[in-house]
């Protein structure tokens, strides 16, 4: 497995231009988020039938997604995987805000499109292609990497 400043370095190499940079501070953070909602607007009936389970945190898709994802970023440092342990909290807490108050796969799908729209539009101006279409691994690192840059400023 690479290490995580191997992934930042490859994933800066289509990432150079400042406006495609801006855009992806304010869009990847939205897709990750929008994800989240996505995956917790999943019906859990079929855990609770299949399984019996009545736990809220393990009757939801998104909680049950990103302990595998955790696992990812935990390989490659526990502080990144506290950084972004505390993105998925946030993320949780904020879609089951939104699922309290109005439809979150309503919204999770239009965040999503216009996100990605936008990330596109970023790496259409930038003149490369999404890392994600390289190594899908990307898709994780893309959260880590904004968190990392943003940082820094």
């Amino acid at each position: 497995m690479k290490t995580a400043q191997e992934y930042f370095d490859e994933y800066a190499v289509s990432h150079q231009n400042e406006t495609n940079q801006t855009i992806h501070y304010i869009c990847v953070p939205l897709i990750f988020f929008s994800v989240i909602g996505l995956l917790m607007s999943i019906p859990t009936t079929f855990l609770k039938n299949k399984f019996g389970l009545y736990n809220p945190l393990l009757e939801n898709w998104a909680v049950i997604v990103t302990l595998f994802i955790s696992v990812f970023y935990l390989r490659l440092g526990f502080w990144y995987f506290s950084k972004m342990l505390f993105v998925i909290l946030l993320c949780i807490i904020g879609n089951f805000w939104i699922s309290n108050n109005a439809n979150v796969f309503y919204i999770s799908i239009t965040i999503f499109v216009l996100a990605w729209i936008g990330q596109f539009y970023g790496h259409k101006i930038e003149g490369a292609k999404p890392s994600f279409l390289k190594d899908l691994e990307f898709l994780l690192i893309g959260p880590l990497w904004v968190i990392e840059k943003l940082g820094k400023k």
